[in-house]
């Protein structure tokens, strides 16, 4: 397993960009446009991370700029910790069996999210390309939210 980034989602990027670039110091290594998902997400590295971040695209943080307003209460703006791991099905199986819900099942072979005792987010990425989808994964519901 690999830790890839942490998801805070934010209501103005010029402001935010002003506090984690401007202020903070971290430097931006991506920024994916989505029209049909209505978001940007930016990706932000610290100065000693860059050269890595650009390399592993990891160690970094996602802001989430939602297109469409939104109020985010206290605990909402953060979204979830994320880590590659090499076999998205055996790691969701070995987490089932130990009593972990998977909230979100890797049914596109790619991505899956569970939660922590404490209700804190974290998304499971296929490392490399998607695995072929399979069953029961294919068909599961999501259970919760994630």
């Amino acid at each position: 397993m690999r830790y890839l980034h942490t998801m805070v989602r934010i209501s103005n990027i010029e402001q935010s960009l002003d506090f984690y670039c401007g202020k903070l110091g971290l430097e931006e290594v991506r920024r994916v446009e989505n029209d049909s998902g209505r978001y940007t997400l930016i990706f932000l590295a610290a100065p000693e991370d860059k050269p890595r971040a650009a390399a592993e695209r990891a160690p970094l943080i996602e802001l989430t700029y939602n297109w469409d307003p939104e109020e985010y209460g206290s605990g909402r703006n953060f979204g979830h910790l994320a880590y590659e791991v090499d076999d998205i099905y055996a790691t969701c199986d070995r987490l089932m069996r130990a009593g972990t819900a998977i909230n979100r099942p890797p049914r596109d072979g790619r991505m899956a999210f569970i939660r922590s005792p404490d209700g804190v987010s974290i998304e499971l990425l296929q490392k490399g390309q998607s695995q072929p989808k399979q069953e029961p994964w294919a068909s599961m519901p999501n259970t919760g939210t994630w």
